[in-house]
């Protein structure tokens, strides 16, 4: 199964042939590169990602190059996480789209009220701040049985 690699912290101004030129040591090993560019400009958004064959190779290839410099910064290279959907979307589109990827207003996505619409429980707090949340938590807990 292949493994995808993040490659982050690139230069604005790297060049497909660059980015491709760092991972040539691999290349019986690789499936795919990919610079994700900007859309308009055309230039690097600042990162990529790399396809490898093996996770053992995944690895080989993230002790040889995470930190390597190029273009005067450091690679930051680790696996990728899995693609997910957002909670509550669905695979299939609802047929009143008629097969336009926009709306008539400006490109509003009519999702995202029915994503925070839908019930507290799908609503996850950031992991970051859980230990915060839950001193809240009991802070109003206290407030409320005490008055």
């Amino acid at each position: 199964m292949s493994i995808r690699l993040y490659v982050g912290n690139l230069s604005k101004d790297l060049e497909r042939q660059e980015f491709e030129s760092v991972f040539s040591d691999f290349n019986a090993d690789l499936v795919s590169i990919k610079l994700i560019a900007d859309k308009k400009t055309g230039k690097c958004r600042g990162f990529g990602f790399v396809t490898v064959k093996t996770d053992e190779k995944a690895d080989e290839i993230v002790e040889k190059l995470n930190g390597q410099v190029l273009a005067e910064m450091p690679l930051k290279i680790e696996k990728a996480l899995p693609r997910t959907k957002p909670e509550g979307e669905t695979e299939t589109r609802p047929s009143s789209d008629s097969g336009s990827k926009r709306s008539s207003k400006g490109g509003a996505r009519k999702s995202a009220p029915a994503a925070a619409a839908a019930g507290s429980t799908a609503v996850q707090p950031d992991p970051r701040w859980a230990g915060e949340l839950e001193k809240l938590k009991q802070m109003l807990a206290a407030q409320t049985t005490s008055t």
